[in-house]
């Protein structure tokens, strides 16, 4: 009997390590900055670029905005939504180190901000330059 027991508690675990794998494969990156841009890295198929993603961040892109519009040319301070006038918190984890710690957190607004800059969403090589500038801003 005892036997069963511990083959049924390995199964239990097994199916719990499962769960957490699926689980986690939906999600696209890991949970600090450094973690995120590897992830992105990682998708994009090449190594970020801090310099394009400054460049990127500061360009319009067929749209009314940039980045910049909303978050400033140096993101490092409150920026002011163009349209509704909300402030947003910096950007740069440097000075807000709660940026990119939540992966859902940092897709949604990827997802939304990109959308309103260029009609679309931003590549895993584009999110990746621009955090990669993002994290090269420091105090």
């Amino acid at each position: 009997m005892q036997v069963m027991e511990v083959t049924m508690s390995c199964i239990r675990t097994a199916a719990r390590a499962l769960m957490l794998a699926a689980a986690l494969a939906g999600t696209a990156w890991a949970g600090t900055p450094q973690e995120q841009l590897g992830a992105l890295s990682a998708r994009a198929g090449r190594s970020p670029s801090a310099a394009q993603g400054q460049q990127f961040f500061n360009a319009k892109h067929g749209r009314e905005w940039s980045c910049a519009s909303c978050h400033n040319a140096q993101p490092m301070g409150d920026g002011k939504h163009a349209n509704t006038g909300k402030t947003i918190a910096a950007l740069a984890p440097a000075f807000n180190p709660e940026r990119f710690t939540d992966p859902a957190k940092s897709e949604k607004w990827f997802r939304r901000n990109c959308n309103d800059v260029l009609a679309r969403e931003c590549t895993p090589a584009e999110k990746a330059d621009v955090l990669a500038w993002l994290m090269s801003l420091k105090r």
